[in-house]
């Protein structure tokens, strides 16, 4: 379970991969209760007070204390499943090309390709959905060969396919008025994708 920022690289590193796995989990489906449980369980306070994640990972951690298994899971379904047009989408070309299955998803495609990634067939999303990016970007830090799994790759992989739309889905999901667990979740990654920006802004 992720958890604030910590001290040593290699735990910031860890804890990067975590976080963009939970999100990957949280927006693909709704959380069982084995999740959910863990995080109630989670530690609130990071190690070094005043981190940019610690105010809305507690935000997160309290929200889901506060609320029911049954009634996070309803939360989902309202704001992202059922049939036809969802309350919120989820999906990158939504956001930048005004459509889904639009230019963006081609070129995301071709770049999963030269990453030596394909998609899984069970998977019903298509590829530019925010848990498969997320995923890429969990797998992009945390995958063993260095060739792929690099501050590079990750940099050019977030500024190509996460950074120009995922914060105009905070900005949708945030106040709107079902969305209590997953508006908190989105401040979350809204925090989360400012500090990755800020670090690999000082990549350049």
């Amino acid at each position: 379970m992720a958890t604030p920022p910590i001290t040593t690289a290699l735990d910031e590193e860890t804890a990067r991969a975590e976080l963009y796995g939970l999100f990957s989990v949280l927006f693909y489906a709704p959380p069982t209760d084995d999740l959910l449980a863990q995080i109630r369980l989670a530690p609130t306070e990071a190690p070094a007070a005043g981190g940019f994640l610690e105010e809305p990972w507690r935000q997160l951690v309290g929200m889901a204390r506060n609320m029911k298994d049954a009634d996070i899971r309803a939360e989902y379904d309202s704001l992202f499943g059922g049939v036809g047009k969802p309350e919120v989408y989820l999906f990158s070309s939504h956001y930048i090309a005004g459509f889904l299955n639009e230019k963006p998803l081609v070129q995301l495609r071709n770049d999963i390709a030269a990453l030596g990634l394909a998609r899984n067939e069970s998977m019903n999303e298509t590829e530019d959905h925010i848990s498969y990016l997320t995923e890429v970007m969990r797998f992009l830090i945390a995958g063993d060969d260095v060739a792929v799994s690099n501050l590079s790759q990750q940099s050019q992989f977030f500024a190509t396919h996460l950074q120009p739309w995922a914060v105009d889905l905070c900005d949708v999901l945030t106040p709107h008025p079902r969305a209590k667990f997953y508006g908190t979740l989105s401040e979350l990654l809204r925090a989360f994708l400012n500090v990755e920006a800020q670090a690999f802004d000082m990549l350049i």
